[in-house]
């Protein structure tokens, strides 16, 4: 028979500090960044509307279609005498639209490659260009400070604002709901608000404070947050184009926006190396992405399924999300290297040694430990004195587990009640306080409302002979349990009307639908300015 005493084994939990948030554990399945290089800066990334493995890589001379799962170059688009600017998909995904440093922007045919328009007027590099929310008309923003709107269909300006800012202009996004508004971000720090059927076209005038590089709309239409220098600020379109908040997450200049997780998330890019994602809710730092080197440009898959940033020595980060039911190879390359080590090792330990001569001294294959004090009180069945041990001040605060270790053990030998009994009423208040502050976290739960069922049957025969001040303490015990069985009922009745509305959508998605026939559309001809079109080289 053993008659060592074994430590108390004393449960490792999850510390209190280390808890990650959602967002953290999500955005932590971003496998380890691949990297292509390019000869240039990435001016722009964007990611295909129709196809969402495929993205468009704008730098140099080319605009190159490259392929997330290959990440080899699907379509190379190689028609510009110079360098080329922020190429865009159309809603669709069949339309492709880029400007370039002569001022001209030409719209591409992405299944042939062919240039179907040319549209020409502007008298300096084109930076960004963006198609209406209705498809049927392009905006361009360029250098020579004029916005210009273009009809798709026979090549011709529909409307041209000159003079709209007094530098630059750099930025622009269209409204995803009305096809008539839009607004333009340039380097002299303005903003201005479009509306294309009012009679003086630039309704509003705002002032972000630094050279404007990005602007985005959110989803609904409402709200547009513009970025420059180390700052991101978010407008409230509805409410008069007032300023929403401010973030300077950032201690460089922020080149670039995205939205992802469906417009919940924002994500802002910068020179600093790093990429920051907000909550759209809260407009609050939720994660940091690091790179290598300064980010230029940025772009997030539909339903996250990678984040893609373009550096400015030519650099390309794709990071891909991690599908659960399929682990990456990393994680088996290292579950395989560690079950070799642990074959080999036991393979080791269990292979005889041939070089002694004598016989095999059976040494104590069990290391002394070094016994805790409330250990010692255990081995020796001083229960009492176990338990004030673990409910001293420091390490109440300090070690919790400790004394949650000690209640439980004394409860499998069914002697919390001896501790308990005839104690001073300043042990019992203590041990009472200790139940009421730690009574809420799941993981003590279970073994103190145990420790607080043998504290009431204690004192429920004899409450007459405690003191006022005990009399105070079962009291805040009795208000600890009810709020904890008041938020176990509310967490049902959540959970009920959870249940309720995920049966509901289930029953919805699985209705039969009814099929309908699509006209096929027709495709798009090149017009006689594309087809003239001829690249000269040196």
């Amino acid at each position: 028979m053993d008659s060592r005493f074994y430590a108390l084994n004393i449960r490792r939990y999850q510390q209190r500090a280390q808890i990650e948030t959602p967002d953290t554990i999500y955005w932590e399945r971003l496998e380890k960044p691949e990297f292509l290089k390019e000869c240039n800066t990435i001016d722009y990334l964007d990611f295909s509307p129709s196809d969402p493995d495929n993205f468009v890589v704008t730098c140099s001379v080319r605009v190159q279609i490259y392929n997330l799962v290959t990440k080899l170059v699907v379509k190379n688009l190689s028609r510009f005498q110079k360098t080329a600017y922020g190429a865009t998909f159309r809603q669709d995904g069949r339309l492709l639209a880029a400007g370039d440093e002569e001022g001209h922007v030409k719209l591409f045919d992405t299944t042939s490659r062919n240039i179907l328009r040319i549209f020409k007027g502007h008298k300096a590099p084109v930076h960004r260009t963006f198609f209406t929310n209705d498809k049927l008309q392009l905006t361009s923003f360029c250098d020579d400070k004029s916005v210009r709107l273009w009809d798709v269909s026979n090549e011709k300006v529909v409307n041209t604002y000159n003079d709209a800012h007094t530098d630059y202009i750099r930025a622009g996004a269209m409204h995803p709901l009305a096809g008539n508004m839009f607004v333009s971000g340039g380097y002299d720090g303005k903003i201005n608000l479009y509306d294309t059927r009012a009679e003086n076209a630039i309704q509003r005038t705002l002032d972000h404070g630094s050279p404007v590089e990005s602007l985005l709309f959110m989803p609904n239409g409402s709200i547009f947050i513009s970025a420059g220098g180390n700052q991101v600020r978010v407008w409230d379109l509805i409410s008069g184009c007032r300023l929403l908040t401010m973030m300077s997450q950032h201690h460089k200049t922020v080149t670039c926006l995205r939205l992802g997780t469906d417009g919940r998330r924002l994500f802002s890019a910068g020179l600093d190396r790093h990429v920051k994602i907000y909550d759209t809710t809260t407009y609050k730092t939720v994660h940091t992405l690091t790179y290598p080197n300064a980010v230029v440009s940025l772009g997030v898959a539909s339903g996250d399924q990678a984040v893609v940033a373009g550096m400015v020595d030519g650099l390309i980060s794709i990071k891909r999300m991690i599908v659960e039911n399929k682990p990456s190879h990393l994680n088996k390359i290292r579950a395989s290297h560690a079950a070799k080590e642990k074959r080999k090792l036991v393979k080791k330990l269990m292979r005889p040694d041939t070089s002694q001569a004598v016989d095999h001294t059976i040494k104590n294959r069990f290391k002394s430990t070094k016994l805790q004090t409330y250990d010692v009180h255990l081995r020796k069945f001083n229960f009492k004195k176990a338990l004030d041990e673990v409910l001293l001040p420091l390490q109440v605060e300090k070690h919790p587990e400790n004394t949650v270790a000690v209640i439980t053990e004394l409860l499998q030998r069914r002697a919390l009640d001896k501790a308990l009994t005839e104690r001073p009423d300043v042990v019992l208040i203590q041990f009472i306080d200790f139940l009421c502050t730690h009574m809420g976290e799941i993981r003590f739960m279970r073994p103190l409302m145990n420790a607080a069922n043998t504290v009431l049957d204690i004192f429920e025969g004899s409450c007459v002979s405690y003191s006022l001040k005990v009399m105070e303490a079962l009291q805040r015990l009795s208000t600890a349990i009810q709020a904890e069985i008041a938020v176990t009922v509310e967490m049902l009745q959540l959970k009920g009307a959870m249940d309720t509305i995920i049966g509901v959508s289930l029953n919805d998605n699985y209705r039969p639908k009814t099929r309908t026939s699509t006209p096929k559309e027709v495709r798009m001809q090149p017009s006689a300015r594309a087809e003239k079109y001829v690249i000269y080289v040196d």
